[in-house]
């Protein structure tokens, strides 16, 4: 999203971390710069969660970038979220009985936390928060609120600069076109690449909170 969003007209991008530096990404190779804090974006235009293959649950489980996303999407005109992304805005609780869409593999897991996964969207709008499946749908994703922000031409304009014109040499993008075979294959890559010792952790943390927020809706809803 951010080689498309980075042309919207007066536009500042920021990449937000706890605090400004080098974070380097799941697989361990390429580092990107944060270049503002949390307490430094109280109130962004436009809310960007992206994915992971191996550090999902933990940022589920980050208070504190948990507490921001609440307080950043009170803000936003846009929340919006790529891949696993959108479990992260779940865990926030703000897909809470809306429709949403994230990577193919991570689908069951919106059903969790209240979502309803449209297993075969690309994309889905629910007001505000708009969801992007895995990590390719984050190009028409940034494409699409481009057009909304900024008009269909500009958008058009933009997409010729990067010159996005999809072609693949095969048709294996969604598990509706894969064969079992690539499936099967997939799915243990996945797994292998997901192992993080921090995930075990985290998902306790992530179901405890949980537990706590039924309890007390449950009670508020006695009083």
């Amino acid at each position: 999203p951010y080689e498309v969003l980075k042309m919207l007209p007066d536009a500042e991008i920021r990449f937000v971390a706890h605090e400004p530096g080098p974070i380097t990404t799941d697989r361990g190779i390429l580092t990107i710069g944060a270049t503002h804090s949390f307490d430094e974006t109280p109130a962004p235009y436009l809310l960007l969660i992206p994915g992971s293959e191996a550090n999902t649950a933990t940022a589920m489980a980050d208070e504190k970038l948990i507490a921001w996303i609440k307080k950043a999407h009170q803000a936003s005109t846009y929340t919006t979220s790529v891949c696993s992304g959108a479990l992260v805005l779940a865990a926030a609780g703000l897909l809470d009985g809306l429709p949403a869409t994230t990577h193919w593999a991570a689908q069951s897991q919106l059903t969790r936390f209240g979502a309803t996964p449209m297993r075969n969207d690309r994309m889905v709008r629910a007001g505000k928060i708009w969801t992007a499946a895995g990590v390719s749908a984050g190009i028409d994703l940034a494409f699409a609120l481009f057009a909304e922000i900024a008009g269909q031409e500009e958008a058009e304009i933009a997409q010729l600069i990067i010159e996005y014109d999809p072609q693949p040499p095969f048709n294996a993008g969604h598990p509706s076109k894969a064969s079992d075979t690539v499936k099967t294959k997939a799915k243990a890559e996945m797994a292998k690449l997901s192992k993080n010792p921090r995930n075990y952790i985290s998902v306790l943390k992530i179901l405890w909170r949980n537990a706590i927020d039924r309890s007390r809706k449950t009670k508020q809803g006695r009083v």
